[in-house]
């Protein structure tokens, strides 16, 4: 068995045992069992098994689920008929898990082949001693800062007897001893002076040995993407099959590397999301040839880190969000009041954030896919736990892409603290796209409220100005101002940006955020808690809700585009993106340096079907085609006609770069639409910047 299979095997062992306790913990709780609780262990439950192709366990669970959805929605009581018959449906997934484990049958003797002399060891690390560790590791740091404090107290000691002795200089007399003693007070100052050296370098030493210490502890505590989605794959085809839908799907990214924790509990977040991309993303064959798409739908999940933060987008070229829809859902569940005729739309930013809201759903009906509206919901409690942020958009042209981001790490995060009203906050620097000091004099009014003009990606955008205190108490506030400037911290959200006002911009540095639960504090705004030395703690608070929340309470300032750019997000507008077409390895490495020697972002595919789709993804903007003619699956003249044919990618420009130099291939290549055609024999790269740099 590969060892990926082994181990998500041994995973969803561990798993489902706990589901089955913690809902039969729920169902001995009688009237007082919270039944969402119940619904999303069956949920999961279900899809963990279509993880790990259990198909016999996710029939068992899909029943269970469904049983748990009426009493969820009060269809049904939970009296003793409903418990006999949860019950039963426990014991058959059980019975089900257990004949998925079962030994296969002996097989006969066979000659005992001998073992390896380079064997493998594998050694198991709890979970609990890792993070036992990691609070050792925080312990030894806040050692090292309090090193800080008695180096600053010994030279205050040196800087007192240097002062002292200057005083006995000065008073001295015709005592025989004045000499011996400013001679001591010599002494005591030059031993105080080496001693405080000595403390500087030993904490040094301690500070890295200590960044040692956590770099160690980081790399015990993270594993490859592959050991938790390595099976996605094959479970988006299982679905799409299972529901009749001709699927295409490329996962990529999975030797990305993250604290297991975090891998773990965004498993179940992200096969639901999966799942709702053949769910949402499905529509009839004629509907997709009429639009030019492949006839096959497309989805993309993308594995990624950067900055601190894991990155995981997922993709469609479905339909996209229906946006009609989205809005008559959140009007029904009480989400938002009914749109007076008339009345300006919503903007697409706050109906697709309703997505995520517990009943909303835009699917025709209940099926094994979709419908009851939970999924979402499920997902963006879990990122929320984690800290993470949740975005849905539309694609371009077509299509849906969630993306999800949270820390790498579940422990230690680095912060950004700053003074509210005599009170210190912190926010998640990754989170904070810059820090602002503005003249108060340069602020502007939109509407009554106040407002700064400020570059983003080389374009002025009139962002509104929060005081920070009135979005966290829903109290009005006037923004702050000292000594003539306004401090703030710019965050984003998509293309929308708010800038939040403070007294102060503290301090950034590493501190562990921990749960925190207060029945007086906005939940949806708190990510948690840091405990700061002697002092209160510090409330972590959500950059993306609070942008969120203003756009909640603020919403015709966001209708009318107050905060929001116009540049597009996903590119920046200096800088061109090239695909590079070819499936030779050596080939692609080699025109990407260049390319990007040159400033320009590349994309790579290995043939022209695999740049076909993305072209029509929509995952991109594309502004030229490198590509060659001798490829597998789709050659670079099938390519170029079908890019030509389509008339959403027809402006887009084509280089054929192959080492067919036959005057007939060219005139073909050319007949068909390149605009210009590189043979590799007599390869000049400054021959192939200039074509693009003529085209672009």
């Amino acid at each position: 068995m590969p060892d990926i299979r082994r181990q998500l095997l041994a995973a969803f062992d561990l798993e489902h045992r706990e589901h089955l306790q913690a809902i039969r913990q729920a169902i001995a709780a009688g009237g007082e069992a919270d039944t969402r609780e119940i619904f999303r262990r069956a949920h999961s439950l279900k899809g963990a098994a279509r993880a790990v192709d259990l198909p016999a366990v996710e029939e068992q669970a899909h029943a269970l689920e469904s049983l748990c959805a009426e009493l969820m929605d009060g269809q049904r009581a939970l009296d003793a008929d409903t418990v006999t018959t949860l019950e039963r449906l426990l014991d058959a997934v059980e019975d089900a898990a257990g004949a998925a484990y079962a030994p296969p049958p002996p097989k006969p003797a066979a000659t005992t082949a001998p073992a390896s002399e380079e064997a493998v060891e594998y050694v198991r690390i709890d979970v609990e001693a890792v993070s036992g560790l990691s609070r050792a590791m925080q312990t030894l740091s806040g050692d090292v800062l309090d090193h800080g404090a008695i180096d600053e107290d010994l030279r205050r000691l040196a800087a007192d007897a240097r002062k002292l002795e200057r005083r006995w200089r000065d008073a001295r007399g015709a005592a025989a001893r004045t000499r011996e003693v400013e001679q001591g007070l010599k002494d005591l100052s030059r031993a105080l002076n080496e001693l405080s050296v000595r403390r500087v370098r030993a904490g040094w030493a301690l500070d890295q040995g200590l960044s040692d210490l956590r770099g160690r502890v980081e790399e015990i505590s993270q594993a490859p993407a592959e050991t938790v989605f390595g099976g996605f794959a094959t479970m988006v085809r299982d679905i799409a099959r299972e529901a009749g839908v001709p699927v295409d799907v490329r996962v990529t990214g999975l030797d990305t590397r993250a604290d297991r924790r975090v891998l773990q509990a965004l498993k179940d977040p992200v096969m639901h999301l999966l799942r709702n991309a053949v769910s949402h993303g499905r529509e009839a064959p004629k509907a997709r040839a009429a639009a030019g798409k492949p006839e096959r739908l497309t989805v993309v999940m993308a594995v990624s880190a950067a900055s601190g933060r894991l990155r995981i987008d997922i993709a469609d070229d479905g339909p996209g969000p229906d946006l009609a829809r989205l809005e008559a859902a959140a009007v029904d569940k009480g989400l938002m009041p009914p749109r007076p005729e008339g009345a300006p739309a919503p903007t697409p930013e706050e109906l697709l954030a309703h997505a995520f809201a517990p009943g909303v759903s835009t699917a025709q009906g209940v099926d094994k896919l979709a419908g009851r509206g939970m999924g979402l919901s499920v997902v963006a409690e879990a990122v929320r736990k984690l800290r993470g942020e949740l975005r849905l958009t539309a694609g371009r042209p077509w299509g849906a892409r969630v993306a999800l981001s949270t820390p790498l790490s579940a422990a230690r995060q680095s912060l950004l603290f700053v003074d509210i009203q005599g009170r210190q906050a912190a926010l998640p620097s990754l989170g904070v796209r810059r820090l602002l000091r503005l003249d108060a004099t340069a602020l502007e009014t939109v509407e009554g409220h106040p407002a700064a003009r400020i570059a983003i990606d080389g374009d002025d955008v009139i962002v509104p100005m929060v005081p920070l205190s009135a979005l966290l108490t829903g109290v009005a506030a006037e923004v702050p101002v000292h000594a003539g400037a306004v401090s703030a911290v710019l965050l984003s959200h998509g293309r929308r940006h708010v800038a939040l006002a403070v007294d102060a911009l503290c301090d950034v540095r590493s501190a562990l955020v921990e749960d925190l639960d207060a029945d007086d504090l906005d939940a949806d705004l708190i990510a948690g808690a840091v405990q700061l030395d002697d002092q209160a703690p510090a409330l972590a608070l959500d950059p993306d809700a609070l942008v969120r929340r203003w756009l909640r309470d603020q919403r015709h300032l966001a209708a009318g585009g107050l905060g929001f750019a116009e540049a597009d997000e996903d590119a920046d507008e200096t800088t061109r993106t090239i695909l590079v077409v070819d499936d030779s390895i050596t080939t692609r490495t080699l025109e990407k340096s260049i390319l990007e020697a040159q400033g320009y972002r590349v994309l790579l595919a290995v043939d022209g079907l695999d740049a076909l789709n993305l072209l029509r993804s929509g995952q991109a903007m594309i502004d030229l085609v490198v590509a060659d003619i001798e490829m597998p699956r789709m050659d670079g003249f099938s390519l170029l006609q079908a890019v030509k044919a389509d008339a959403a990618l027809a402006a887009t420009p084509v280089i054929l770069m192959t080492s067919r130099a036959d005057a007939a291939d060219v005139r073909r290549g050319l007949d068909l639409g390149a605009e210009a055609y590189i043979t590799k024999q007599k390869f000049d790269q400054r021959e192939l910047l200039a074509a693009i740099g003529q085209l672009l």
